[in-house]
């Protein structure tokens, strides 16, 4: 994925805004007022953080190289996430859903 491709599915989910809060370099994307991802815009490889449950967030750090603990972010919550090619587009899209769906207001059934 790249910048444009990350941009268009974080914004296609329901309720969710781009803002800029620490500068044009860096798009914050929230729902409900509340962070989901961050994509900075001058890195080589892109990356982004995205929130994460605190045990998944270990795991998956322990499974691949290109997930770290989150830059500039509390480390026990968020995730930055390196596209190095080492993970599938759907891979990608499924942390930014399930950092979406950590923040977002929950559907009353």
């Amino acid at each position: 994925m790249n910048i444009e491709q990350i941009h268009e599915y974080a914004l296609s989910m329901e309720g969710a805004e781009e803002t800029t809060p620490f500068g044009d370099n860096v798009i914050v994307y929230k729902v409900n007022n509340k962070m989901f991802l961050l994509l900075p815009l001058n890195t080589a490889p892109v990356q982004f953080n995205a929130k994460c449950d605190p045990d998944t967030a270990i795991e998956l750090r322990d499974q691949y190289s290109c997930i770290i603990p989150g830059y500039h972010m509390s480390k026990k919550h968020w995730n930055t996430v390196i596209i190095d090619g080492t993970l599938t587009a759907r891979q990608l899209k499924d942390f930014i859903l399930d950092s979406y769906n950590l923040v977002a207001p929950k559907k009353k059934k």
